[in-house]
């Protein structure tokens, strides 16, 4: 067998509270070292060298995706003022194509479309086909059309930082401007009058936290700083509301919201607060006028609510009411104002949902009883999920929405808000022949180490699991299984249908998703229950999981995979030490697994706005303590707390070089020190060398990086 890659050990010694860590391989932070560049170049060609044998599963995985993906396709039409809006996306290519048609006046049903052979009159506004010739990477992260549809504001991103070059691009038969602004980050909106565009720039630790003004046509040198974020814990977003008649700052941290606000109509003036920030309180906040001209201002907001509530009044002389109530274990995620009607989007039952509130006529349009006039949407079977999708205009009688399960694939729809009937607009397609019904996903429930239940999502083909007849699914026999995790950020896991799945579940391969705490599926307690000093409750949890999946017939450790990214990753490092037995492989995707030597560290990328989220052990000597219990990197061990060798998981772990958010030199140490603790660890590392946190841009590149990750877990639980 080829020797692994080892990195020589060069001791740095971290003191804080009292306690001194030595870490042989800090040196591989420096990615400007040339030393460094050949130890990953080594690894790559390592990884490359031991995953060979599975080069032909990777490319019959990968021909399987083409087999399902409609790779000639067209997004439904969304209706933007004078014009419908698409994407076509066309075989062979790895970028799609921005367009549009003309759309006659009061028409609301999206033309059909040929992507072969669009019509003579479509406008094409952007190809990222042709504007990622010659780069290795190539990311549009901003896409920005003005208000009066006369220009379209594009930043686009070569190297995977995340940072912008934005431009800006004629959409009617002006002459192009020269306009160039460097260093743009996500968030960025138009004025109403189109003169204006707001964007973002982040500081040396690639935070963002100043807005800027710019005025079309001018050069970026004489850009206006509209306000500056100086606390390091919060990032600032710009946006503006969908009447146009407000536009917004937000400034955030983890646990408290700040709002200021300007009159669309005056963009070049000063900024408002809406109510100062207290910390732990979080709120956002949504102008709308009514069609006698009357203000009101709409909040929804975590204050005396933990799963957040909605509160109005009157903008000029209203006190606050509350409008919709706390409804424990239901997170209230916002609400969409429109001209006729309200939307509020919500997490029911765990999971996503959507109603649908007429406005009434009157004094107040408002009203009372919100919640039992509203249409709720349902998708059907459960577990599934329906969110609000693309809806640009303000004055629409319809709203677009999209409904999916872990088997049932993506559906577009309109509704009409009026009768609440459906107008199903396209099901994605899924080639090669799919019929739901040979498919089957349910919920299971399973009991933690402290007697709390974990949801988990499970989907298989029909025989690999049958239902019983309390309508769980069983196995007949044990099956391979991949197990996927995250839990941080009080972000959920929601059941979508993915056709690349598909190699899996074909393959008689179970997949499930551990709802661990730490996401936010069953609200914001659920997430509180999982973060700072209770994070090891998502560890936990998900081995809770694993052994009740094994406990309960469905699998084996010689046929169990876990897989998770970033945070999820951290979860992979932390299971991986905390139960390797169960586990035949781990898939570990950008991993934050030295957490405490990165969160003690406040010049790194986004450390100091991610001590709400994980504690400061710099300034908490709990908080070190704990996180030093945990950190994956720090808690690799040649043997297990009984005294017996430790053999870990086979391990995949993929990074990216310039991964502004993970640094890639944490999953290069933690391979180090894994491979250190005993030679009998299989594990691989693979570095895109021109790539950030997301990986590669185009859509084949990602596809061929997914083929090589299903082919790996395949190949490791016996199911290739």
């Amino acid at each position: 067998m080829p020797t692994s890659p080892r990195a020589p050990q060069r001791p740095h010694a971290i003191t804080r509270h009292g306690d001194t860590r030595i870490d042989p391989y800090y040196w591989l932070m420096n990615k400007e070292d040339p030393e460094v560049l050949a130890h990953l170049a080594a690894e790559n060609e390592h990884t490359a060298e031991m995953l060979a044998p599975q080069a032909e599963l990777r490319e019959t995985v990968m021909a399987e995706f083409r087999a399902h993906i409609e790779e000639t396709d067209i997004s439904v039409p969304v209706r933007r003022r004078d014009y419908w809006v698409y994407e076509r996306t066309l075989e062979g290519l790895n970028y799609g194509i921005a367009c549009r048609l003309p759309a006659e006046a009061g028409d609301l049903t999206p033309p059909e479309i040929d992507p072969l052979n669009p019509p003579a009159n479509e406008q094409v506004m952007y190809d990222e086909n042709v504007e990622a010739t010659g780069h290795d990477f190539h990311s549009t992260g901003i896409f920005s059309v003005s208000p009066d549809d006369a220009w379209v504001a594009v930043g686009t991103d070569v190297t995977g930082d995340e940072l912008h070059h934005v431009t800006f691009r004629p959409l009617n038969v002006q002459a192009a401007p020269s306009d160039e602004i460097e260093n743009v980050s996500y968030g960025c909106t138009w004025s109403a009058d189109s003169t204006y565009f707001f964007y973002t720039r982040v500081d040396d630790a690639l935070r963002p936290f100043q807005i800027w003004r710019h005025e079309l046509g001018t050069d970026s040198s004489g850009d206006v700083l509209v306000h500056e974020e100086l606390d390091p814990e919060y990032t600032i977003a710009v946006g503006r509301s969908l009447s146009h008649d407000m536009l917004y700052l937000s400034m955030s941290s983890s646990m408290t919201t700040e709002l200021w606000y300007l009159d669309g109509a005056t963009p070049t003036g000063d900024f408002r607060v809406f109510e100062p920030r207290r910390h732990g309180v979080e709120y956002d906040a949504e102008h709308f006028t009514d069609t006698a001209g009357q203000g009101w201002w709409i909040k929804v907001t975590n204050e005396e609510a933990k799963d957040f509530r909605a509160l109005i009044r009157r903008e000029r002389d209203g006190e606050w009411r509350e409008l919709i109530a706390h409804r424990p274990g239901t997170r209230l995620d916002g609400i969409e104002l429109f001209a006729t009607f309200f939307v509020i989007v919500e997490r029911f039952e765990g999971q996503p949902s959507v109603r649908i509130v007429s406005l009434l006529e009157g004094d107040d349009p408002f009203g009372a009883d919100v919640l039992e006039r509203a249409q709720v949407l349902s998708a059907g079977a459960k577990p599934s999920a329906v969110f609000v999708s693309a809806n640009p205009e303000f004055h629409t009688p319809l709203l677009r929405v999209q409904m999916t399960s872990m088997i049932t694939p993506r559906l577009v729809a309109d509704i009409v808000v009026a009768t609440g009937e459906r107008l199903v607009r396209k099901q994605q397609i899924v080639k090669g022949g799919y019929v739901e019904a040979d498919y089957v996903s349910s919920q299971r429930w399973v009991r933690a180490s402290d007697g709390v239940l974990v949801p988990v999502t499970v989907v298989a083909k029909r025989g690999t699991l049958v239902p019983s007849d309390d309508g769980t699914l069983v196995a007949p026999s044990p099956a391979p299984m991949v197990l996927y995790g995250y839990g941080s950020y009080e972000a959920s896991m929601d059941p979508f249908f993915s056709a690349m799945r598909l190699s899996l579940l074909d393959r008689g391969v179970i997949f499930a998703i551990a709802h661990v705490r730490g996401g936010g599926e069953l609200g914001r307690t659920w997430y509180e229950m999982g973060r700072l000093d209770q994070k090891a409750t998502s560890f936990s949890d998900f081995v809770a999981v694993a052994r009740d999946c094994i406990d309960a017939g469905l699998t084996t450790p010689a046929q169990l995979a876990a897989r998770g990214g970033s945070a999820g990753g951290l979860l992979m490092g932390a299971v991986m030490n905390l139960a390797p037995e169960l586990f035949r492989a781990v898939l570990a995707e950008v991993p934050f697994v030295d957490s405490l030597t990165t969160m003690l560290d406040a010049s790194l990328p986004l450390t100091i706005g991610e001590w709400e989220e994980w504690g400061n052990p710099d300034a908490s000597a709990d908080t070190y303590r704990i996180m030093k219990g945990y950190s994956p990197y720090d808690n690799v061990s040649p043997t297990n707390p009984d005294g017996s060798e430790r053999v870990y998981p086979h391990l995949l772990a993929l990074a990216g070089l310039n991964d502004s958010r993970v640094g890639f030199w944490e999953p290069t140490k933690w391979v180090q020190k894994l491979r250190d603790a005993n030679e009998k660890n299989v594990v691989y590392l693979k570095v895109e060398m021109g790539a950030g946190h997301g990986g590669p841009s185009g859509r084949y590149d990602a596809w061929r990086d997914e083929a090589m990750s299903l082919a790996f877990l395949l190949s490791e639980i016996g199911a290739a």
